[in-house]
């Protein structure tokens, strides 16, 4: 067994020389040496087994329907995300409110989109004109009516999921933004208060900037996630990406090179967010960052001092001297 002897210098002479025995993990190197003969062994099954139709897979990749079913779902993506993370936001702020009513409302809405899967929260969009068969604006307790329309006219698959998507987003968005702004410190919100900001101001000016660093990294995440729960609106016939692929696997009976199809998109495209979410991480984090490392830099300073014997005051006073 290989060792390692070390001799460390102070300023008053020589500590005896340490050895220093490195530990062994044999368990995890077994453990990695399964692992990567099992994933060789699963390799090879990709390029061997001739179910996989990688001939069909490049005749699809490109298709027209799986090209425009993946717009569909960047789409369905970047609308709800919006939608919804507008919606956390304000609902965020109402649950936060001291008004009594704005807080109650904000906390229903969050418990009951929350508590129910988004699954049958689509279906009923889909099935909304059963239980409201017309919309119509018009003077209450009154047959007059201004403007009406047939809610299955209205309620498109499109709207259907939309509004599913954005507004059950928009719950999980509202307790992330509440976490970003309560790990603010009340003294910041008082000391913006001293100097006469108005409420608004300061949760613009002062708060949501500092919260961003901690919703981020939760939002970029929900992000990826939504890309990939689009598929779900296929419950309400609108077609994404995975709908198409199925619209097509139903009729030629090739389901698995149609599954790989859809699964090399979806990979390409949340590949490309998250690379997307850790530049908006590392950007937003940049003083939080520096600050940490500086900590962490005058703390290894403190230890180092300390296990060569020279009080911190004295070798401080002395680098200052020579700065």
């Amino acid at each position: 067994m290989s060792r390692t002897e070390e001799r460390i210098e102070t300023g008053t002479g020589s500590r005896p020389t340490m050895t220093v025995v490195p530990v062994r993990h044999w368990g995890q190197w077994i453990t990695a040496a399964a692992l990567v003969v099992v994933l060789a062994g699963f390799a090879s099954t990709l390029v061997t087994n001739e179910n996989y139709r990688w001939d069909v897979v490049g005749q699809y990749l490109f298709s027209s329907r799986i090209l425009t079913g993946l717009w569909h779902t960047i789409e369905l993506t970047a609308i709800s995300m919006i939608a919804g993370i507008i919606l956390g936001v304000l609902v965020a702020i109402m649950r936060e409110s001291t008004n009594p009513v704005f807080s109650k409302i904000a906390w229903l809405y969050i418990w009951f989109f929350r508590g129910t899967p988004l699954f049958v929260q689509l279906l009923f969009w889909g099935y909304i004109a059963a239980l409201y068969p017309n919309i119509s604006l018009g003077i209450p307790f009154t047959d007059a009516e201004f403007w009406s329309v047939e809610m299955r006219d209205l309620m498109t698959p499109w709207l259907a999921a939309i509004l599913g998507l954005s507004l059950n987003e928009g719950a999980y968005m509202a307790e992330i933004v509440r976490g970003g702004l309560s790990s603010i410190d009340q003294g910041q919100r008082e000391a913006g208060q001293a100097i006469g900001m108005s409420r608004a101001r300061i949760l613009r000016r002062i708060i949501l900037p500092q919260a961003m660093r901690v919703i981020l990294p939760p939002t970029g995440n929900n992000v990826i996630s939504m890309l990939k729960t689009t598929s779900v609106v296929s419950v309400v016939a609108f077609p994404e990406l995975l709908y198409s692929a199925q619209l097509i696997y139903a009729v030629n009976y090739l389901t698995i090179p149609l599954l790989i199809v859809a699964s090399i998109w979806y990979l390409l495209v949340t590949t490309t967010l998250t690379i997307g979410q850790h530049s908006l991480e590392k950007h937003f984090g940049q003083g939080h960052t520096t600050s940490a490392r500086s900590s962490g830099g005058v703390l290894r300073n403190v230890m180092r001092l300390q296990r060569r014997g020279t009080p911190p005051e004295a070798d401080i006073a002395t680098e200052k001297a020579h700065g």
